[in-house]
């Protein structure tokens, strides 16, 4: 194997600097200062350390061993990308693969130290660490960011100037969101919040920014009191409008870089302030809780209450949502036909067809950018499930196999994401009947009934059997909120199977959205993945309780030349075709084409 020069360069001056600073092993997450999912260049580090690209995975350095932890979205993406560096990829949740912390608590001997940026690992991680290497005396040092010293040409911190939601787009005043907040607070046994997470802040004051692809939002900190709310932003983000509406609802505006002098400085005599060990970053809660047991004040651990409030959505965004998300359709479909009858026609690959979708979306009202970079792949590289094409290593497209594309778009009103999978020529029985499992997952899901309290572990199953029937699984979740003008991914609900270490279980409220995304992907061969956006919804109450279910937010067809119909049980037969009927009704009045009108008729016809 080809060894990576530039990968090792980097991890041996990495190690350079560890020696220096007597770090025995290096941690290096995958994450900004504010616990983000998607970062910024200047963040990027455990992606130049070891080369691996995808959006979840932790990398940790010993003088003479590098190890890469990440899930299996990314497994088969994992193991290429690494290839000749050296870095050992460790498969989380596979059997027999220890976790970080085990790893660390194996190897690491009596009194070493271990390094990382205590402002990039969250207070959950950064405790959790400490707790499991205490038998050994392990010494933390958060103090410095050994990767961002052995990193000489770091891009600079993004800065760009923010925009405005207006009240009639938000449903809600920033005034009146934080009337909320507090009360909130108050059932908490709490007067004060410090809130770090970007999505929360930007919800929060009603506010949108261009610091991180794909995810409009501004790095930016919020501490919220009782009389008082204070927005630290860097300066160069903060337009004349938007200092007129932060002032207006009485929030003031400081440096971004103040967060830790006014932590260090600031009186918390009778105030309790609510952290998130989520979000909140192992270093500033050192700062925080020094100062306020200096200064009489207390700390209480949870959830920020931001999550749900911004979870749930109001009617406004619900109205907003639904009309996004069918203008967004019509536009995929038409790129779905152009596909299913251009390819082996027209020269076609992966990265001209995801330029071709990426240019239709711009063209709708209100585009703001991606919701995600398209996964546009062909083949066997559909089998990786975060797959991104490239112009040095791409798939041709070619009418003999299977083309998945899942792709999104934030819009003034909405952020989408959606997955279609094409048949393009002739497939096996084998292909059919695992597409057709797929859609029944799909279809399952989004057709059940159940009581309010359940969580997404209680529904993952439903969505799953069908794939658990033929022996195999998918190695992620089914589904995880999206956010509004925000990430694509939001919690704190989800639909998995598995619980996660030490998070919280949240129920599914009406008002909230998630996505319905079963799929199987199989190595080296192929991929399949079925994905809409649901709504939850009320259905009858009794006294039994509350009943919810779901409403489809995506309207696009699902390929028919996919399914078995000998596959279906009658009621996935139904529901497949009353979901059709609802493409026809809400894309064909936004579609002028004939030829694609008539294609949509037969495609969503009834089986």
């Amino acid at each position: 194997m080809k060894e990576n020069t530039v990968i090792l360069e980097r991890l041996a001056r990495l190690r350079s600097v560890m020696a220096k600073k007597h770090m025995d092993y290096c941690l290096i997450p995958t994450a900004d200062h504010h616990a983000s999912e998607y970062v910024a260049d200047h963040f990027k580090a455990r992606e130049y350390f070891c080369g691996f690209t995808g959006s979840n995975g932790t990398l940790v350095v010993g003088n003479s061993w590098a190890g890469l932890w990440t899930d299996g979205r990314y497994f088969i993406q994992a193991e290429k990308e690494l290839a000749g560096t050296g870095v050992e990829l460790f498969r989380m949740a596979d059997e027999g693969v220890p976790t970080i912390n085990e790893y660390l608590a194996e190897h690491m001997r009596q009194g070493e130290t271990l390094g990382f940026d205590g402002r990039a690992v969250t207070v959950r991680l950064g405790e959790s660490l400490a707790e499991d290497l205490k038998d050994k005396e392990i010494r933390i040092s958060c103090e410095e960011d050994p990767a961002g010293l052995a990193w000489p040409e770091r891009p600079p911190l993004p800065c760009h100037p923010v925009f405005l939601i207006s009240d009639d787009l938000a449903g809600l005043s920033a005034s009146e969101k934080m009337k909320q907040v507090r009360e909130k607070l108050s059932e908490k046994k709490a007067n004060a919040l410090l809130l770090t997470s970007l999505e929360d802040i930007c919800w929060l004051f009603n506010f949108r920014g261009d610091d991180v692809a794909c995810t409009p939002v501004a790095l930016c900190y919020a501490y919220l009191a009782e009389n008082s709310a204070t927005l630290f932003i860097q300066s160069g983000e903060i337009t004349e409008e938007a200092a007129e509406a932060f002032g207006a609802a009485d929030v003031e505006i400081r440096n971004y870089e103040e967060i830790l002098s006014f932590l260090k400085t600031r009186n918390y005599q009778g105030e309790t302030v609510l952290y998130d060990r989520q979000h909140l970053s192992f270093a500033l809660l050192q700062v925080l809780r020094e100062r306020a047991e200096a200064t009489g004040g207390s700390l209480v651990a949870g959830q920020n209450p931001t999550l749900l409030l911004k979870a749930i959505k109001n009617e406004t965004e619900l109205e907003k949502i639904r009309e996004v998300y069918i203008r967004d359709s019509a536009q995929l479909t038409k790129f779905l036909y152009w596909v299913k009858t251009n390819a082996g026609k027209l020269p076609m690959d992966e990265v001209t067809a995801a330029e071709k979708l990426d240019s239709m979306r711009a063209l709708l009202p209100g585009f703001i950018e991606l919701s995600f970079p398209t996964i546009s792949a062909f083949g066997e590289n559909a089998a990786m499930m975060h797959y991104e094409a490239t112009p040095e290593d791409h798939a041709q497209i070619e009418p003999n196999g299977l083309y998945l594309v899942d792709s999104g778009g934030t819009y003034q009103g909405g952020t989408t994401d959606v997955t279609r999978t094409l048949v393009l020529g002739e497939v096996s029985d084998e292909v059919r009947e695992h597409f057709t499992a797929v859609v029944r997952g799909m279809l399952r899901l989004a057709g059940c009934c159940f009581i309010e309290g359940c969580t997404g572990r209680n529904l993952d199953i439903l969505a799953r059997e069908p794939v658990w029937e033929l022996d195999m699984d998918y190695k992620c979740g089914t589904g995880h909120g999206v956010g509004y003008m925000l990430s694509v991914h939001e919690g704190p609900h989800n639909i998995r199977w598995r619980q996660l270490e030490g998070e919280t279980e949240t129920p599914i409220h009406p008002g909230m959205i998630v996505s319905d995304e079963p799929g199987i992907y199989l190595a080296g061969r192929y991929g399949i993945r079925i994905e809409n956006i649901l709504e939850v919804t009320r259905g009858a109450k009794n006294g039994d309780g509350q009943f919810l279910g779901f409403e489809h937010l995506t309207w696009v067809p699902i390929d028919l030349d996919g399914i078995d119909v000998s596959f279906l049980e009658e009621r996935e037969r139904r529901w497949l075709n009353e979901y059709h009927a609802g493409v026809r009704e809400r894309i064909l009045p936004l579609i002028e084409e004939e030829e694609i009108r008539a294609w949509v008729m037969e495609a969503t016809r009834e089986v």
